[in-house]
């Protein structure tokens, strides 16, 4: 396995660190913190430059939330110099990361996403006679669960550029587990379990797998054998990830429940939106039809839940929601 050397002057030089800032201003613009980086930008990007060069880089204090929808979680926020340095370090890591995870991990990774997903399992379930049981699971509290050792063990098979390592491990220690809210936990995140999902799908030979953070879908044609697989599973999370599979997981047939995954329900002859997002999709509505809209506002306000919607079966809904 190719090992990277030589990476840490290309993430710290000026240039990359420009680009950084381009890309996590995106969408924040006009956030006070963004705005006040921005007012003094040449000498801020040369002290970020010089501290990342001289090894004085430390990662600020979080600000630590917590948000309650859809469930609760922590929230770690960091001040805008620090997530200029994850871009900085993504810009240049994340195609050799991206060259770990297989096909069949879809969470944060381009191209991919929810709709990857869709379309692979929509797919695979064509294939009835193989697809008749599905097991479900996740992994318990596995963000606040990752294990700061493996997790640099695990990014060391890939890199050894000993000063970007120190970078990363600081910015690995400064908050226990893996932060919600970090822009380099999504990659963490995925990371840590990349070589499980290799070892899922080339020596367990499970051919029906689906990965979307620490959610899990396996399909398969007897419930056995997915009984089998989940000690298996357990085993393995327990003794290479310090990690535990949560008490809830579910093994059953597909031609009598469908499969709640990434917010669709999916089954052999269909797929419909998630009963919880629906429910959310017509509350909105309801909101914004006691509002004087113009047509061309009215879609606008109500297009990113269509952009769910039309990825389904649900011409009748939609053709409610665009009745006015």
């Amino acid at each position: 396995m190719k090992r990277y050397n030589d990476l840490f002057d290309t993430v710290c030089s000026l240039e990359n660190l420009c680009l950084a800032f381009e890309k996590a201003k995106q969408g924040k613009a006009k956030k006070y913190g963004v705005m006040l980086f921005e007012k003094d930008l040449e000498c801020n990007i040369k002290q970020l430059h010089s501290e990342l060069v001289n090894g004085t880089y430390k990662t600020s204090e979080y600000s630590i939330f917590t948000i309650t929808d859809p469930k609760v979680r922590t929230v770690y926020r960091l001040p805008f110099r620090d997530r200029i340095v994850h871009h900085a370090i993504m810009n240049i890591l994340e195609p050799i990361w991206i060259s770990v995870f297989i096909q069949n991990s879809y969470a944060c990774i381009k191209s991919r996403g929810i709709h990857g997903v869709l379309k692979h399992i929509k797919r695979d379930l064509k294939d009835v006679e193989n697809t008749t049981y599905c097991l479900k699971l996740d992994i318990k509290k596995f963000y606040p669960s990752v294990d700061h050792e493996i997790l640099k063990s695990i990014i060391r098979k890939k890199i050894k550029d000993t000063k970007l390592l120190n970078l990363l491990d600081g910015i690995i220690d400064s908050a226990p587990g893996v932060p919600i809210g970090n822009y380099l936990s999504q990659f963490f995140a995925n990371l840590y379990l990349s070589y499980f999902d290799h070892w899922i799908k080339e020596k367990m030979k499970v051919n029906y797998y689906y990965r979307y953070a620490d959610d899990i879908v396996i399909l398969a044609p007897d419930k056995p054998y997915l009984q089998n697989l989940l000690k298996e599973i357990s085993d393995y999370m327990t003794v290479k990830l310090n990690l535990q599979v949560k008490g809830n997981y579910q093994v059953f047939p597909t031609s009598i429940r469908g499969i709640d995954f990434v917010g669709y329900i999916f089954y052999h002859t269909h797929i419909l939106m998630r009963k919880s997002i629906k429910k959310r999709f017509c509350r909105k509505v309801a909101k914004l039809n006691k509002k004087d809209l113009d047509p061309k506002a009215y879609k606008m306000r109500v297009s990113p839940w269509l952009g769910w919607a039309k990825h389904c079966n649900s011409k009748h809904l939609q053709k409610k929601i665009l009745k006015k």
